[in-house]
């Protein structure tokens, strides 16, 4: 492997591991505010004691979520110099934004919010609340400006060598960004939803029938029948996105190389081959592409083969990234319609084959996010900024023996700080949400 092959690993293992708990965070935060809304409403103790239960893993999930975060952004300096100094003047104000709107914001109202409660009224704990949840939105909002520009680059000049901003509401609100924002979003509570429902179902399984658990068990599925089949309209609107600015990436998504000119077949499974040109052992539906991406029986499609060579992304890696998570999102639009009829015959929290299924399909939203991550990342290739800047120019000048034994350190460090991270999670998840704690706690 070359140190660039090595460097794109090394982000990549950074990225990955740090976007999930971010992903937890935002879905969290803004269940707390639900369920904090909810018993203030209510008054039943049940979403107090499912607040306090969450509560302790969101801390924990920001916590990583922190520390992860910081490591990523020192490797724009370390690793990626070349891409720092060229886009720096975009790209560094934008996660300066972050921090002085989002994470502060944060910070400021989060002591409130985990240890407020014998010490301030139930309003202002309710506010500090809602600002946590608005504060992982808005970071979540300028990190994915950030990334969308570099996606869809516009609002800017090249003076010097450097591209400069010259509208930042054109470089903020480029082409790309609402529908990223809004898929990333989504996917963020759809991933919650399943951890949340499958820490419900484990317990149900275990015989733990208690109120809390039952709601949260409700909660979730509920998100799960309403945020599912937005999410694809969401992902239908950004693929049209994706044809219109970033065609070579749409082409390997779909494993298209050429047009036959009479409708394009929508190929479910296939193997790309990057050498022959072509996606081999295809299983296409005819026309349904042409159909899905131009709304018509008869329309053409990007040619992988009208990009040359060095220009094209690794369409097998994108093929199947793409269809890990399109098919994810079937699933969890199947499991939501399957709750709603044992809604019906009153069979919900006693049907063990959904609860296992439930309880397998737990970590699937963060696969799924992580499988669309790969897809729009591996999909930009050979560029940093699409179109302007290419990712072998953006490379800090570092020796493969640095960097492997960098990455390898990076693996093993990971590996047992978030390692045990995660598993003292699992083991709060394990002890399941208490009666009455908050009540107790509040006198």
């Amino acid at each position: 492997m070359t140190a660039l092959d090595l460097s794109r690993c090394q982000f990549a293992f950074t990225i990955a591991f740090h976007i999930i708990f971010p992903a937890i965070t935002i879905g969290l935060a803004s269940y707390l505010a639900i369920l904090e809304a909810s018993w203030l409403r209510t008054r039943q103790s049940v979403y107090l004691d499912l607040y306090y239960f969450w509560s302790k893993i969101f801390a924990l999930n920001f916590g990583m979520g922190v520390v992860s975060g910081l490591v990523m952004a020192y490797q724009f300096g370390t690793n990626w110099s070349r891409f720092s100094e060229f886009a720096g003047s975009i790209t560094g104000p934008l996660l300066a934004y972050e921090v002085l709107t989002a994470f502060f914001l944060e910070a400021g109202f989060l002591g409130v919010m985990l240890f407020g409660w014998t010490r301030v009224g139930p309003s202002l704990h309710f506010f500090s609340t809602v600002m946590v949840a608005l504060g992982t939105l808005i970071s979540a909002t300028w990190i994915i400006a950030s990334n969308s520009w570099m996606q869809t680059p516009q609002g800017y000049q090249i003076l010097e060598g450097r591209a400069v901003p010259t509208d930042w509401l054109r470089v903020i609100f480029n082409p790309s960004f609402p529908y990223r924002l809004a898929h990333m979003s989504v996917a963020a509570f759809l991933a919650t939803a399943l951890v949340v429902g499958a820490s419900a179902a484990w317990h149900l399984l275990r015989g733990n029938h208690q109120p809390a658990v039952r709601k949260m068990l409700s909660m979730s599925l509920w998100l799960l029948v309403i945020l599912a089949p937005l999410q694809m309209i969401i992902g239908d609107l950004h693929g049209l996105n994706t044809l219109e600015y970033q065609p070579a990436k749409l082409a390997a998504m779909e494993g298209h190389w050429e047009n036959s000119g009479d409708g394009e077949p929508l190929i479910l499974f296939g193997l790309p081959d990057m050498e022959r040109e072509e996606t081999r052992f295809a299983l296409a539906v005819p026309r349904l592409g042409s159909l899905i991406l131009t709304h018509s029986w008869t329309g053409r499609l990007p040619e992988l083969k009208q990009f040359a060579p060095r220009d094209r992304p690794n369409a097998a890696v994108v093929f199947w990234s793409f269809r890990v998570m399109v098919g994810i999102g079937f699933l969890m639009i199947a499991l939501g319609l399957w709750s709603v009829w044992l809604r019906r015959g009153g069979r919900l929290w006693h049907c063990r084959p959904f609860l296992h299924v439930l309880l397998w399909m737990g970590p699937s939203g963060l696969v799924a996010l992580l499988a669309g991550w790969f897809t729009t990342e591996i999909g930009r290739q050979p560029w940093t900024v699409y179109g302007v800047l290419r990712t072998a120019d953006s490379v800090s000048s570092h020796g493969v023996t640095q960097l492997s034994l960098t990455l390898l350190l990076f693996v093993l460090v990971y590996g047992a700080v978030f390692g045990m991270g995660i598993v003292y999670m699992l083991r709060l998840i394990r002890l399941g949400p208490e009666s009455n704690t908050l009540e107790e706690a509040k006198g």
